[in-house]
């Protein structure tokens, strides 16, 4: 009992720690309590690895990015399995073998070309396969888009050597290599250039 002040200790303790709280402090209890609850929450808070204000864990962060390299993929796919495919019958048509032997060099540079964009293209769902199941996603999803880039480049390649090939077949113009070039490049600025552009200029956090 305090004399002076006409109250007991319990009651006085109370009446402290509610002073406190109005004065926007807290028991020493509710500080570690909230201490606990922010380490709680700060796992959460950091999932945003990406800096793409996403809060993904990395789990999720995979599965999307797969999902994203499938869009991708389909539409790589469609292109060179047609041209391949295109490529594969002409060596059955009575043309081909009244082609000079360097038309038929370049058709056949072009057609390993297009097996090679195949090959890389459909890689990336051979690697799902295999290691689906064994929680190695974020690394499947990394090498799944190394093969799909290389699938690109070599679908870049197949494109030019095909068009070359088509156009001295048809024209056996000496400007030719200057029009597959002019083509060359504007593969390489849409491809290419145009991303990195975009990146560069409005990527989030420049």
């Amino acid at each position: 009992m305090d004399e002076r002040h006409g109250v007991s200790a319990p009651e006085g303790q109370q009446g402290r720690q509610a002073e406190q709280r109005q004065r926007g402090g807290q028991p020493e209890r509710g500080e570690h309590g909230e201490q606990h609850a922010k380490e709680r929450r700060d796992p959460a808070a950091e999932r945003d690895a990406d800096g793409d204000g996403r809060a993904e864990t990395g789990e999720e962060r995979a599965d999307r990015r797969w999902q994203e390299l499938l869009q991708e993929i389909r539409v790589a796919q469609t292109g060179v399995q047609i041209l391949l495919g295109f490529l594969l019958t002409v060596v059955f048509t009575p043309l081909f073998h009244d082609l000079e032997q360097t038309d038929k060099t370049i058709y056949l540079v072009t057609v390993v070309l297009g097996s090679l964009a195949t090959g890389a293209l459909i890689g990336p769902v051979s690697v799902h396969r295999i290691v689906s199941g064994r929680q190695v996603k974020p690394e499947a999803v990394v090498w799944a888009s190394r093969l799909t880039f290389a699938g690109i480049l070599l679908l870049l390649a197949t494109l030019t050597s095909a068009l070359f090939l088509v156009l001295r077949v048809a024209t056996h113009d000496p400007y030719v290599p200057w029009l597959v070039s002019g083509v060359l490049l504007w593969y390489l600025l849409c491809w290419f250039a145009l991303p990195l552009w975009v990146r560069t200029h409005y990527a989030s956090g420049t």
